[in-house]
Parts: C-alpha cells; structure tokens; sequence
C-alpha cells in the first residue's frame, strides 16, 4: 500500500518511541506494532514490517554486550542454531496466518508479554537470588571461567520454543529468554543477558530474512522506522539513569492491555 507523509512520520515516531523504551524498560513492539496497524497496514503485515525495521535496534543491543558474552561463545552455535530454526519456523508459520486468526491470536500475545514486563523485576530479582555470583545488567562484566560443556536439552528446548514465538510475534521475546535461561543456567545474570541480547538477534534476523522474501513488509515504513528506532535506542541509552523504568514499564502495559481490548472489540 502506499503510505503518506504523515504515515510515514507516525511510523517514524513510532520507531523512536520503541527503540526508546527498549533501551529503558523493554516492550518497544507495544508500541510500533499498534502504530503500524493504525496507519492502515494489515496485522500480518504490520507485524512482519515491524520485526525488520526493529532488527537493528537488536544489533546494537547484541553488540554493546560482546564482552560479557564471550565465556558463553562455546554454546553460542548451539543455542544460537536452535533459534534460528525456531525463528525460522515461527515466521513461515505468521506468513500463512490469515488476517482474521492473527487478529484473534494476538491481543493473547500483547497480554502475556504485558504480564512479563509487569514480572520483569520480580524476574531479575529471582535471578540474582538464583545466581549469587550475577551483577546488576549493565555493570562492567567479571571474569568468569570459559564454558566448556554444550548446553543442557532442556535449555535447547525453552530457546527453540522461544524462537518461534519470537519469530511469529515476538513482543516480551527477551524477558522470556532470560528467565527460562535462569532456570537452568547457573551463570552470571550479566553473562545471561548478553546470550539473551545474541539469541533474540539471531532469531529476529533469521525472522527478518525469510519476511524480506514474503511480500509483506512495507518497506517505506521500515526503512523510516529502523533509522529511528536506533537514534531512540540511543537517546534511550543516555536517559536511562534519569528516567524510572518502573513508570515508563507502568505506562507501557497500560497501553498494551489498551491494545488488546481494542483487539477483541
């Protein structure tokens, strides 16, 4: 379809606002996706345009976090083929999902990831509880020994199960990751969050990859949104410490749990 100006700057804003509130509090899809939507695009497509404008913001989440990523390198092919596949799956599985079933699936979708972001402390805070030796997410990383076994079935499980989630929609992708790795990983939480940053980058990509050839992003609104949503990562990044995730957090569900509604009716 062909988009206007002013769709084009409400997908534009829509990007910076997510790429925002990811950098701060997570949930950014809360609020692209819905924008999407309300500039016309079909949900189907809404939602695949949406995966491959924010995939950059995922780069730079992966890539800021190299460093305390690199003791996991050894299980890094294993977890990260696991989510390829599975995000593979879940975006040929949103490919051939009518318009009418995605409408009925997704406000399911939009409210369980607002039920993770609302849990997202109390997540982190079992964690920590979980592994006593984990820094606070952001803190300059410890040295830690090198793993050297291939990770547990049950993780490949939860992490392939994870990729197809996220690669049919995806929103509280991240949160997911982290608390199942948690489980079952007893690494630091700094060393999880960066596997968790490289899964969901992997299987965004592979997501955005199979999308690129579906004939269903609108790729005006995704070329406007991923510039964006990199310079609202950024200007996340900076305000960070002056915001309070917490409300920003409150402000996102409430929207989302919005959305939803306005599914079903």
């Amino acid at each position: 379809m062909d988009l206007g100006a002013v769709d084009l700057v409400v997908a534009g804003v829509a990007g910076f606002l997510a790429g925002g509130v990811n950098a701060v509090a997570g949930g950014g899809t809360l609020i692209s996706f819905p924008a999407l939507v309300a500039i016309g695009l079909p949900v189907v497509n809404a939602n695949i345009t949406n995966t491959v404008a924010l995939c950059p913001g995922y780069f730079g989440a992966a890539w800021s976090q190299r460093a305390a990523l690199a003791p996991q390198r050894p299980r890094m092919p294993w977890l990260a083929s696991v989510a390829a596949v599975g995000g593979l799956i879940g975006s040929i599985v949103l490919v051939f999902t009518s318009d009418d079933t995605f409408k009925f699936i997704v406000p399911f979708f939009i409210l369980a990831a607002c039920g993770l972001l609302a849990a997202q402390d109390r997540i982190r805070r079992w964690l920590r509880r979980s592994h006593p030796s984990a820094q606070p997410v952001g803190a300059a990383p410890a040295t830690h020994p090198v793993v050297t076994t291939p990770p547990p079935f049950s993780i490949l499980a939860a992490v392939f199960i994870g990729g197809v989630y996220g690669g049919f929609f995806g929103a509280g992708l991240g949160l997911m990751l982290l608390a199942v790795m948690g489980i079952v990983l007893d690494d630091s939480l700094t060393e999880l969050n960066a596997v968790k940053s490289a899964l969901a980058l992997v299987i965004n990509f592979t997501a955005a990859l199979f999308f690129v050839f579906s004939g269903k992003v609108e790729w005006s609104a995704a070329a406007v949104m991923a510039v964006t949503s990199l310079v609202g990562g950024a200007a996340g990044g900076r305000v960070a410490t002056r915001l309070k995730p917490s409300v920003l957090r409150a402000a996102v569900i409430v929207f989302g749990v919005a959305v939803a509604l306005k599914f079903w009716i």
